[in-house]
């Protein structure tokens, strides 16, 4: 009996480092999933760009991106819905993506991931202490 009751010990002890750490594996996949299909997100805004002379090619601002940009992963459950926000009304020559959290990331302590039209790379509604350049850096 006294052996059974070690073995559960082990096996809880070991649960209570390999749960969490299987956890924070997951979330920093999906945040490299999502941090990929922005970069694909912008790179179809710029061939809009290219096309049209506008970033316009999107719906409305704020709205959402079409299929197969407006959500992470591209198919199955979203963990991330990706709008854009195209700024200057006719002529549009700024936009920002915006992915925000879902589903099971939604307490993701990274927040919401944003990319402008300069490249320029943050978080918002992220926990206190967390930095764009720790979330987009890993």
């Amino acid at each position: 009996m006294i052996e059974l009751m070690v073995a559960v010990a082990i096996v809880a002890i070991l649960a209570a480092i390999a749960i969490p750490a299987y956890t924070a594996y997951v979330q920093r996949a999906n945040r490299s999933e999502v941090k990929t299909q922005l970069l694909e997100a912008a790179a179809f805004l710029q061939r809009c760009f290219s096309q049209n002379n506008d970033y316009r090619c999107a719906p409305p601002a704020p709205a959402a991106m079409p299929a197969p940009y407006n959500q992470s992963p591209a198919n199955g459950a979203a963990k991330y819905t990706i709008a854009v926000t195209a700024g200057g009304g006719e002529g549009s020559t700024t936009y920002t993506l915006t992915a925000t959290r879902t589903g099971t990331m939604s307490d993701d302590e990274c927040g919401d991931f944003t990319l402008t039209h300069t490249g320029v790379r943050d978080i918002v509604n992220q926990t206190a202490g967390r930095t764009a350049a720790e979330c987009w850096g890993r």
